[in-house]
């Protein structure tokens, strides 16, 4: 019997196909990207396997600068130089034997541009005849679509592959070049990217907002009155004297208040419409991520992790998608699903068809269901929250294709000599879509409750003092819904942008909002400056059109690359200039009149990717051995003063009444930042630094936080520590250097407890090797790893019957862990695990490698079962 090979991206995907095909086929997975351009972990690869590789690094020396370090040529016509990724050679070598021996091999990767570039990949690794391959693509995975595909074979799409190696050269000529000249201007460990950059300005530019804006006190009151059958209805003042109503201060409230009260009030018009409620498109890339954070408090990483899990299982169509279209199939099943379950009144006359963006992609569906019958997910493979995630689709793409709904808007208007005063209210009168969300309930209000000339009765008046407020904080469903209302970004690059900004420690998210970086504000206002086109809303944009221009073969992708090349060129040889001669503006120290208490030489301010911080200009020393390497970290006040289950920001509660009073740059008028250096002493720098070099120094008892005034031992070395901030946070380090031992500062402004140092347990076997466990404690809690680690990697979890069978060997911290449950009350096995959120350990007890549902929690020195 003849042979055909399949190739996919993930196991998971290749699992599920494996499923619908027959044994005629042989289904096997890449794991993603085969081969890329150079990068230095390649170069140390090669570097290090001399004797038994070819390292074309150290014999191709005549090669250019961008060949050798970039892997692409912009003057030779965008040659490029793809290599294996590291640890992929096992399984190109699988799939090529699996070639030689098959009569077809199917490319049946992603149906986007990465996912084109892969299957392109794959054959040019494999080779051989090239009439063996073809090109499958598919929305979902199901048998239906499979059957469909495989009917219907192709050629795989160049321009789609020029496409994704046009962004990929552009990423990498922007990421690899500016990088070395921002190292040498700004900071070390810095870098641009093509599109990141962007999204950071988009943040900076809100913080810049927010640190400057004035609050302006105004005053809410409202009137309670009693209604027929005792129904209260708040109403809002709208007018006072025929002018709007809008009271900034006290006195003019209780002025109001008395005029109120004097007052006599009726019903003088009640404007009644019919209004139509349309149902919800359904989701795609972007509103699926927003959609997630709000509803289910999922961050973009993690939704598209549990939407690609939902993919590769075949519950859902492909997740990167902007296009609302919806294929005839799915419509008519989604038709007879919603007559059959709710009935034909519920079911519109025709399809709901919604209008795409004119960049979309129109072959693309939007995400939808693969099976409208499947309602909630019952499978051991995936987790609570991708079943939470699947229930949202589901209740998107059923709503999107039922009726409008149907209610009836009465605006009240209440009426005295003085005042006029209105409620709007919507009353149901047919739910619609909104039966799936069961979004309304029964109301309460009846249109015979308000008869026009009545009068009514005053019940109390509220009054609500409010300060105006700067525009929000991006969250990362926001930011998502800012790049994709700009253009920038694409459906397949959202949730990497929104990850890698935080990554680089140009941004931070607290309370699941984004704050901008000090670091990240200066290399915007840098990036700005010199390369006005790589951080311009407009440019990026239209770069993403001409992508897509690419792929729809309407533009060549070397044209594109060249003219971007050009340009970029002449700004980077500029931006390398001395700032007075046009370059880019230097990340200077600042001088202040703090002295080292070391060499006595005065302290600056330093900006770098790890913070804001004091350095003693001593450093400066052309002699290395004099040297003086004396810091001091800089807390962010504003840091410290968020209230913790609250979204004021009291550094932005300023009023003009108060406005005098803040600290504002004597040199150019900009607000000031505030660090706390101790306890007794805050420095107050300039918005503008490095630019400015204004600065203010405060001293007095502060109430600063807890741990700039502890004093630390080391428990290893019995040393001092010091404070540290870093790219992930608060820290204390060691100040031995032989020691080097960290206490991390927890959200909740503690120190953490001493880590327990690895106990060995040589009775216990690791399953893979033929090493034996020793337990370690991680930001995630104790574990049990292999001892010859990294030789061996294998970990997991102790189960509570282990601890307490070597609790001789446990330390105090965690020998409570060993008196926990061994079993739940079915028997199954319990294991040690650790709420990260909370920094608490509890136990759960396992099924065939899937949790139970049963827990157990330590307290009051007792175990108490959660869940049974």
């Amino acid at each position: 019997m003849s042979k055909s090979l399949v190739i996919v991206e993930s196991p998971a995907k290749a699992k599920t196909i494996n499923k619908y095909l027959g044994h005629e086929y042989i289904v096997k997975s890449s794991i993603g990207h085969i081969r890329d351009l150079i990068t230095n972990k390649l170069k140390n690869q090669y570097k290090n396997n001399i004797k038994t590789k070819k390292n074309p690094f150290l014999k191709n020396s005549k090669k250019n600068f961008f060949i050798k370090n970039i892997g692409i040529d912009p003057h030779n016509n965008w040659k490029a130089e793809y290599y294996i990724l590291p640890g992929k050679e096992k399984i190109i070598s699988e799939l090529k034997n699996i070639a030689r021996e098959v009569d077809h091999i199917y490319l049946a990767t992603d149906l986007d541009r990465e996912g084109e570039a892969i299957a392109w990949h794959l054959k040019e690794v494999i080779g051989g005849d090239i009439s063996k391959f073809s090109r499958v693509v598919f929305n979902e995975i199901t048998q239906h679509s499979i059957e469909k595909a495989f009917k219907n074979v192709i050629d795989i799409n160049m321009n789609q592959v020029y496409a994704q190696q046009a962004r990929r050269f552009m990423d990498r000529i922007v990421g690899y070049m500016i990088s070395p000249l921002l190292w040498k201007k700004i900071s070390k460990g810095l870098s641009a990217g093509r599109v990141q950059s962007v999204a950071v300005r988009i943040i900076a530019e809100r913080e810049n907002i927010i640190k400057n804006f004035i609050s302006e006190e105004y005053w809410k009151v409202y009137v309670s009155f009693l209604f027929k059958d005792k129904h209260k209805i708040i109403m809002d003042i709208t007018h006072f004297n025929n002018k709007k109503f809008y009271p900034k201060n006290k006195n003019e409230v209780n002025l109001a208040i008395d005029k109120i009260k004097q007052s006599s009030f009726f019903i003088k018009k009640l404007e009644k419409k019919i209004i139509y409620e349309e149902p919800p498109v359904p989701f795609i890339t972007s509103t699926l991520q927003q959609s997630s954070s709000l509803s289910l408090g999922f961050s973009v990483k993690k939704t598209m992790f549990l939407a690609q899990k939902l993919y590769e299982e075949g519950y859902i169509t492909y997740i990167r998608t902007d296009s609302y279209y919806l294929s005839n199939y799915a419509l008519k099943k989604a038709r007879v699903y919603i007559q059959e379950q709710y009935g034909k009144n519920y079911l519109p006359k025709k399809f709901n068809i919604h209008i795409n963006k004119k960049s979309s992609q129109k072959a693309h569906e939007a995400i939808r269901p693969s099976n409208i019958e499947i309602q909630n997910i019952n499978s051991n493979i995936l987790n609570a929250d991708a079943k939470k995630l699947y229930r949202l689709i589901w209740k998107q793409f059923i709503s999107s294709q039922m009726k409008s709904a149907k209610y009836q808007s009465i605006n009240i208007i209440i009426q005295s000599n003085l005042f006029k005063l209105q409620k709007k209210i919507k009353i149901i009168l047919y739910d619609g879509w909104t039966k799936i969300f069961k979004k309304n309930n029964e109301t309460i209000f009846k249109t015979s409750m308000f008869n026009v000339g009545h009068s009514v009765l005053l019940d109390e008046i509220i009054i609500n003092q409010k300060f105006t407020k700067p525009l929000p904080r991006f969250t990362e469903a926001s930011l998502v819904r800012e790049l994709e209302k700009k253009g920038i970004g694409r459906p397949s690059t959202y949730s990497f942008i929104v990850s890698k900004i935080q990554e680089r420690g140009y941004v931070k998210i607290k309370n699941n909002k984004f704050y901008a970086e000090k670091i990240g504000e200066i290399l915007t206002v840098r990036l700005k400056k010199s390369f006005s086109n790589l951080v311009d809303y407009n440019f990026t944009a239209n770069m993403e059109k001409k992508l897509d221009q690419i792929a729809e073969n309407k533009l060549i992708w070397t044209t594109l690359l060249n003219n971007f090349f050009k340009d970029f060129s002449i700004q980077l040889e500029k931006a390398k200039k001395l700032p007075e001669e046009g370059g880019m503006e230097l990340n200077t120290m600042v001088l202040t009149s703090i002295e080292c208490s070391y060499c006595f030489k005065k302290m600056g301010i330093k900006n770098a990717i790890t913070g804001v911080f004091l350095s003693c200009s001593g450093y400066n020393n052309s002699e290395l051995k004099k040297r003086c390497k004396n810091t001091i970290d800089l807390v962010l006040i504003e840091d410290d003063l968020v209230i913790e289950n609250n979204i004021k920001e009291v550094n932005y509660k300023k009023t003009k009444l108060h406005s005098q009073s803040i600290n504002k740059c004597e040199k150019c008028h900009m607000f000031m930042n505030s660090y706390f250096i101790n306890e007794k002493m805050k420095l107050h720098i300039c918005t503008n630094n490095p630019s400015c070099i204004g600065y203010k120094i405060e001293t007095g008892n502060f109430n600063s936080p807890l741990y700039l005034t502890k004093i630390v031992e080391c428990e290893k070395c019995h040393s001092n520590m010091t404070l540290k901030i870093g790219r992930f946070g608060k820290f204390f380090i060691c100040i031995n250097q032989k020691c080097k031992n960290t206490r991390k500062i927890l959200p909740n402004g503690d120190i953490s407890p001493p880590k327990i140092e690895p106990i060995p347990f040589p009775e216990l076997l690791c399953t893979k090797s033929n090493a034996w466990f020793v337990l370690r404690e991680g930001i995630s809690g104790i574990f049990f790893a292999a001892n010859n680690f990294p030789k061996s990697r294998e970990t997991r979890s102790p189960f509570v019957e282990e601890l307490a069978k070597f609790q001789h060997l446990l330390p105090k911290k965690i020998h409570y862990l060993s008196t926990a449950p061994i079993r739940d009350d079915q028997e199954n096995k319990t294991i040690v695990c650790f709420n990260r959120k909370n920094q608490e350990y509890y136990v759960a007890s396992k099924k065939k490698g899937k949790f139970t549902g049963w827990s157990a929690i330590f307290r009051d020195n007792k175990w108490y079962v959660l869940n049974k």
